[in-house]
């Protein structure tokens, strides 16, 4: 793998933050949020800023964007300055003026950036209609071709789309136009790849690529996933606790970290070789899924809908102690299978055997007996988890409702929190005083709680930094090694699905195009679909626990330029 070794000494100096301290509005004695840093970046270089959640990349962000709400964070002292013009005491109406015009920012949520009411042509529109003076005509001309720029289809039907009627890619180009449309001189990048599947990802990588080549941009790049930072970073801040600990150009930090806390982040980081199989032969499958449909829509009480046949014949088993991957694009069917087979959804034809049980077509009173022997994690732990639950009461609620006494279910519950690394004083505590990964162990305990015979895993760890990522796999796999539980783990990131699947199952468009063992599958892919899945993967030709780069890696093609 190349990486990129470009030289800006000599470039244009867009922003430059000195010793800047971030703290907590009306509390001078608290600890800062941010401590003396400092930051340069210049025209056309890509400056990547990493480091786990809460170490105070985002709250960066927000400072330079002057964006920190007021009735929580403050600046405390220090320089934020835009080629000359310093941020820290401007005021709200030179801030709003220099918005999108000199400085702006792509925020990882589009969904939660976007006015869901206005049509998205409309709201690029808006940013033309308060910092320019072109007539509705000109403005139009001009938000046409900027969609057209980020490589959008069918623009002149985009442009009067609403943001719920877009792919999640197609929203994050929404929001690359808009914060592009006045050539700003630098541009922030607030994980705007986290939530999207690896070949979306891809492209919007490649996208900001090729806009900063175009327009000399200078892109500050906030992520935690260093398989992303290998493919676009000129150079590289690692932060952690609010303090720059480590900085160095791309090719410097990857080949030779300095700091533990750096070696400590680049070893946590999934790579595309997969683990070895468990041999579970003689076990009897704990779940079979034979020719699984799932068709939505054609038809509804006033018009009639097109059909989509989210998962057509689909086929698996899995015996106790292993784990199936299902992987694809998002729209592939993934997810469908799984709530097809957690009966959360009803499937359209097909037949589920669960630990025994046919369970495709029992009612929902039917089914209430074999609930327990399938348990799921979703992705989002906040969403799952009642916030108005002590802990305690989320591990002991299923486990009651099949009959365990209330002192029983207590004591279970301490131990699980023990299981996953948590202490059992915690049980007394709600959601929103841990941390997510935290909260994805609550989950996960409140899973196992159940003993279920099948846990299924729907993107349980793509949310999350590499390090806890890498801490909540090692979790899935020590529960599994215990308790000899089958699991079924959906995910978008193959790097993720070698380190903790023995089968791997590729979908397409609600199809099965490659299925067999993970070592076959990611070293040797005989579908197109497969490969360019490998290909897409951010960071697959770095060997980033041992800091070298991989002779051999599967879809190797360089690093973006």
């Amino acid at each position: 793998m190349e990486l990129k070794s470009r030289d800006f000494s000599d470039a244009k100096r867009v922003l430059k933050i000195r010793k800047l301290e971030v703290g907590l509005t009306g509390r001078p004695d608290a600890v800062h949020v941010l401590n003396e840093i400092d930051l340069d970046i210049r025209a056309g270089e890509t400056h990547c800023l990493v480091g786990e959640s809460g170490s105070g990349k985002s709250v960066t962000s927000l400072a330079a964007m002057g964006l920190l709400p007021k009735d929580a964070l403050e600046i405390r002292g220090g320089l934020i300055d835009l080629q000359g013009f310093e941020i820290t005491n401007a005021t709200a109406a030179q801030m709003r003026e220099l918005r999108a015009r000199r400085i702006a920012m792509i925020f990882q949520e589009p969904m939660t950036a976007l006015n869901p009411v206005l049509r998205v042509g409309e709201q690029i529109e808006e940013v033309l209609n308060m910092h320019t003076d072109l007539s509705q005509s000109e403005a139009k001309k001009r938000t046409i071709d900027i969609m057209e720029q980020v490589h959008l289809p069918d623009v002149e039907r985009i442009y009067s789309a609403f943001p719920h009627q877009l792919s999640g890619g197609q929203r994050q180009r929404i929001m690359i136009a808009m914060a592009l449309i006045l050539d700003p001189d630098l541009l922030i990048a607030d994980e705007p790849t986290t939530a999207l599947d690896v070949t979306t990802q891809l492209q919007i990588l490649k996208l900001i690529a090729e806009m900063q080549e175009r327009q000399g941009t200078a892109v500050l790049f906030i992520t935690h996933d260093m398989g992303v930072v290998a493919e676009i970073a000129d150079t590289v801040s690692v932060m952690q606790k609010g303090r720059i600990v480590e900085r160095a150009p791309i090719r410097d930090l990857l080949k030779n970290p300095q700091e533990d806390y750096t070696k400590k982040l680049l070893s946590a980081v999934p790579n595309l070789t997969p683990r070895s199989a468990r041999d579970v032969s003689g076990k009897k499958d704990v779940v079979a899924v034979e020719d699984l449909n799932m068709t939505y829509g054609g038809g509804g009480l006033f018009r009639k809908s097109d059909e989509v046949k989210a998962a057509r014949d689909v086929n698996f088993s899995i015996a106790p102690g292993r784990t199936l991957g299902i992987v694809g694009e998002s729209g592939s069917g993934k997810s469908t299978v799984a709530r097809c087979i957690m009966r959360l959804i009803d499937p359209t034809a097909g037949k589920i055997t669960v630990a025994g049980h046919e369970i495709a077509k029992l009612t929902r009173r039917q089914l209430q007996p074999h609930r327990k022997h399938l348990q799921i994690v979703f992705q989002d732990p906040y969403r799952s988890l009642n916030p108005r639950w002590t802990v305690a009461r989320s591990l002991c609620e299923g486990p009651i409702n099949f009959g365990t006494s209330r002192e029983e279910a207590m004591e279970k519950a301490a131990e699980l929190m023990e299981l996953v690394d948590l202490p059992r004083d915690a049980l007394a505590r709600y959601p929103h005083q841990f941390s997510g990964g935290q909260r994805q162990r609550i989950a996960i305990a409140r899973a196992v709680a159940m003993k279920p015979d099948l846990l299924v895993a729907d993107e349980a760890v793509s949310a999350l930094d590499v390090s806890v990522q890498a801490q909540v796999l090692d979790l899935l796999d020590d529960i599994q090694e215990k308790f000899g539980v089958a699991m079924l783990f959906i995910t978008h990131d193959l790097r993720v699905a070698a380190q903790i699947c023995d089968e791997v199952l590729v979908m397409q468009r609600g199809q099965v195009v490659e299925h067999g063992p993970a070592g076959r599958v990611l070293s040797d892919p005989h579908h197109d679909y497969t490969r360019n899945l490998i290909e897409a993967a951010p960071g697959r030709h770095w060997d980033f626990a041992n800091f070298r780069a991989l002779e051999s890696a599967p879809g190797h093609q360089g690093a973006i330029a």
